[in-house]
């Protein structure tokens, strides 16, 4: 259960990075507002998870989920440029996750 809470944190993680240009520099509520919320929930989502988790491991992911997820959102719908050196450090961000998920026992 706290791989799964652990992965929605990031996956809410991901749509908080998302919520931050909208409030153009939280000038505007309502975006402002749903930036709060995302990063609220994504932070209490988190702490569950660290419930049966390693401190170290479940930030070490979520903040990996987090990047993956900005970055490949950042290429497919802001049309960021994607270059070999962002492709291996996705790679390299991946196999770390899918590592820590390995070496660590579930709770």
């Amino acid at each position: 259960m706290s791989w799964l809470l652990l992965i929605a944190a990031g996956l809410v993680e991901v749509a908080w990075s998302q919520s931050i240009k909208p409030t153009a520099g939280f000038t505007r509520l309502l975006p402002t507002l749903l930036c709060f919320a995302l990063a609220a929930v994504a932070v209490y989502l988190l702490s569950l998870a660290m419930k049966g988790l390693p401190v170290g491991t479940a930030y070490a992911v979520f903040t990996g989920i987090g990047a993956i997820g900005a970055i490949t959102l950042g290429v497919i719908v802001h049309k960021d440029p994607l270059t070999p050196g962002r492709v291996a450090a996705l790679a390299l961000i991946v196999a770390g996750v899918a590592l820590s998920r390995a070496v660590t026992p579930d709770s």
